[in-house]
């Protein structure tokens, strides 16, 4: 897998680990305040009364119906506007804690391993760069081009199987006969293709690099510095 591909899966698993861990807080919150709420007006109800007690704490704590927030749930006072409101609240920590984020951290899990795989990945392919050439960079650990100012050469399979010859000969030169034997193995004469994939690589690499490709009386080719 080549390393953007890696790396864009990697960004895709943080966005879903988040999305999945707020979509259970928020779930979880609405039933908080749904539980708060019902439990609230009954105490009222009951109380018949304003005034807010260690009495009316207890009863309020009593009709919770979700356990784990008997103790933690308050009631607060509001006083503005010259009105009197009872309303109840609960941290936002207590939220997080009664939410079911299994899942997410089952996601995030899956995020710290697949981060650790990228890091492994990159640092062992460091160092699987053939060495540039005319200002031309061949990454083998992502099967990719690169000009000098880091962009990726956009190359046809076949063009970029030439390269890949090209940047793998020490003297950066290739008989007709190797690179026709290698890309078109079953072709009992393949110098017309082999001239027309010359004749549209040529244009590619000039404008992307400082080389240019020579030919010796079409009987070899040769990847030199301009």
């Amino acid at each position: 897998m080549k390393q953007q591909y890696a790396v864009i899966v990697l960004f895709a698993l943080i966005v879903a680990s988040s999305l999945t861990s707020l979509d259970s807080y928020r779930s979880t919150s609405r039933k908080v305040n749904e539980d708060m709420d019902r439990a609230l007006a009954i105490t009222m109800q009951e109380q018949q009364s304003d005034v807010i007690s260690q009495d009316t704490i207890r009863t309020f704590n009593s009709h919770l119906q979700i356990a784990e927030l008997r103790g933690k749930a308050t009631l607060a006072v509001d006083t503005r506007n010259r009105q009197f409101k009872a309303y109840a609240q609960c941290s936002e920590a207590t939220i997080f804690s009664l939410s079911d984020q299994r899942p997410s951290a089952l996601l995030w899990m899956l995020t710290g391993f697949w981060a650790m795989f990228v890091w492994y990945r990159r640092a062992e392919n460091h160092g699987a760069v053939i060495p540039g050439f005319g200002g031309l960079t061949y990454s083998e650990a992502e099967g990719c081009f690169y000009a000098a100012d880091g962009n990726e050469v956009q190359l046809t399979p076949m063009q970029h199987q030439l390269m890949e010859m090209f940047f793998h000969s020490p003297s950066h030169s290739l008989s007709k006969t190797e690179i026709c034997d290698a890309l078109w193995p079953k072709k009992p004469d393949a110098s017309d293709t082999l001239y027309t994939l010359i004749r549209r690589l040529k244009p590619v690499i000039e404008q992307h690099s400082n080389l240019k490709i020579e030919s010796d009386r079409s009987k070899a080719y040769r990847l030199t510095i301009k």
